[in-house]
């Protein structure tokens, strides 16, 4: 009996054989309707395929309404016609916005992405066409960035007031081995210039030996105490050549002997030439990196050394209001030519300034006073006071009494510490600061000497009032319910910026060299940032 008769004959009920029957059917996959050369009566619209509140269209929209004149201007006539920039700038920021950084991925994407499509009005520029343009941004980028900033600022989104400042490094598009050190090039340029002395006093030992026997010089002298350059030292050397060659009877031996120091002399001057270039190129820097001659080598958090930049940023409201790039590691010495960026961006200074203590010093002080900036910059102590190891520390010179009338101090033991001159320093930047130095009358027999000092000496301490004025200000500020929710303010606006971008954005390193260049990657990344941060808060 075969399997179908067993099953219409089966002695199961029938509503059993049903269900089997159904589920057997229903077992069976099921596909929706595909057809790759499906023809439309009309062809789909780029516009219905982008959701109205996409990243794109937010974008789009902040674009339309910024003022790109200066970079309209920026094209001549004539010729054949140019892509239009809003177009190239609206491409080129969304790149950006979604870590695409290479000119060939962006003109991939503008064949492949509907957004970028969407964006370039289905137009197609090529890699070099992108790259050209972005290299165009270079003298109007900033001019585009404050068009933005203006924009959020108009549009309620900032105030302009508050400041937020902090600073980090990125790495340049640059080796790790491509470096320059200063002290190098000093110690091989001296080297050279010395070698170059020894063989110029010989030519003088000639000359001597001549004027003796003869009465006259024949050979020029490069004279005591000259100034040593590669173009002075190749003038010189020609000079005696030419001398030698025109005077004709000087006896062979010494002759000879001149030509060949002449020779030694020559050989130096590419040498000189080159350490000459390396230092004009240092520019008071202590390195460069050979690669990217604008990148100083830092030493990063991870305790790596790699040619890099400095990047300030200042915000509010998490906006990135103002960027700045520079070849110094150390933030204190930064904020005055920061902030004066600003200055000339929107004519006026920040209502106030809020940073970590990394800025917080005597020359950034007295800026803030002089530009009549609200001061809530922390000095490297202000937490530190605030502990029981500074209050309960009676040996901390800011608890020694001072006396007015007699211009000193008072240790715990009660010993006299009276002023005993006054000392002037510079800062990197050419800031002069004076302090005040005291110094006990003696420390002899003290049972607290070995608490209160170190040394042999007598206990001395140094005062700069200037210095403790402008702390006492800024602790003041800080300290205030208004200074309290500043700082807790800072800790998520200035670092979330610096996050975005190298984190979220995968931006570790710059893809550009050069200062320029790189502050163009910069600007475009500060932008991107403030559309991303604007899409948050519309959507």
């Amino acid at each position: 009996m075969d399997s179908q008769f067993k099953e219409e004959f089966s002695l199961e009920a029938p509503k059993e054989r049903i269900r089997k029957r159904k589920k057997k059917r229903a077992s069976k996959p099921v596909f929706k309707r595909y057809e790759q050369n499906q023809i439309k009566l009309l062809p789909p619209s780029l516009e219905e395929l982008v959701e109205g509140k996409h990243l794109a269209r937010i974008l789009n929209q902040t674009i339309e309404k910024l003022d790109i004149k200066p970079l309209i201007s920026s094209y001549k006539g004539g010729g054949t016609s140019s892509y239009h920039p809003k177009m190239l700038l609206k491409v080129l920021l969304y790149a950006y916005l979604n870590k695409i950084y290479s000119s060939r991925k962006i003109a991939k994407s503008l064949r492949e992405n509907i957004y970028f499509m969407w964006l370039s009005g289905e137009s197609r520029p090529d890699f070099r066409t992108i790259n050209d343009f972005r290299l165009r941004l270079t003298e109007m980028v900033e001019e585009i960035f404050v068009s933005m900033i203006l924009f959020l600022s108009d549009n309620g989104y900032i105030e302009l007031e508050k400041y937020f400042i902090d600073g980090t490094k990125l790495r340049a598009d640059a080796k790790k081995t491509s470096y320059v050190w200063k002290k190098n090039t000093d110690r091989y340029k001296e080297a050279v210039e010395k070698r170059v002395k020894e063989l110029f006093q010989e030519i003088d030992e000639i000359n001597k030996e001549e004027e003796k026997e003869y009465g006259e010089k024949d050979l020029p002298e490069m004279g005591e105490g000259s100034a040593i350059s590669s173009q002075k030292i190749k003038d010189k050397a020609e000079q005696i050549s030419k001398r030698i060659r025109e005077r004709g009877n000087l006896p062979k031996p010494v002759e000879k002997k001149a030509e060949r120091i002449i020779k030694k002399i020559q050989r130096q001057i590419p040498k000189l030439q080159n350490y000459e270039e390396q230092s004009e190129k240092l520019n008071g820097r202590n390195s460069y990196s050979k690669t990217d001659k604008d990148a100083t080598f830092f030493q990063l958090k991870t305790k790596e050394l790699v040619p890099a930049y400095s990047v300030q940023l200042g915000t509010e409201g998490q906006y990135i209001i103002n960027y700045s790039l520079h070849q110094s590691a150390s933030d204190s010495v930064l904020l005055k030519s920061h902030i004066e960026k600003y200055y000339r961006m929107f004519n006026s200074y920040p209502k106030l300034i809020s940073s970590d203590s990394g800025y917080g010093n005597e020359e950034n002080y007295e800026y803030l006073e002089d530009k009549q900036i609200e001061n809530y910059l922390k000095y490297n102590t202000f937490h530190y006071e605030t502990t029981n190891a500074y209050i309960g520390n009676q040996y901390h010179k800011d608890h020694f009494p001072y006396n007015e009338e007699k211009d000193s101090y008072r240790c715990p033991e009660g010993r006299e510490l009276k002023f005993k001159e006054e000392r002037k320093t510079k800062t990197k930047t050419g800031y002069e600061q004076t302090a005040r130095i005291y110094e006990s009358e003696s420390c002899q027999r003290c049972p607290l000497a070995k608490q209160c000092k170190k040394g042999r000496g007598k206990r001395t301490i140094q005062i700069n009032r200037k210095l403790d004025y402008y702390r006492r200000q800024a602790r003041e500020n800080l300290t205030t319910e208004k200074g309290y929710g500043l700082r807790k303010q800072r800790n998520v606006d200035v670092e979330p910026a610096f996050g975005d971008i190298k984190y979220n954005q995968g931006y570790q390193r710059f893809r550009l060299r050069g200062l320029k260049k790189v502050n163009v990657e910069m600007g475009l990344l500060s932008m991107a940032h403030n559309i991303k941060k604007l899409a948050i808060e519309v959507s």
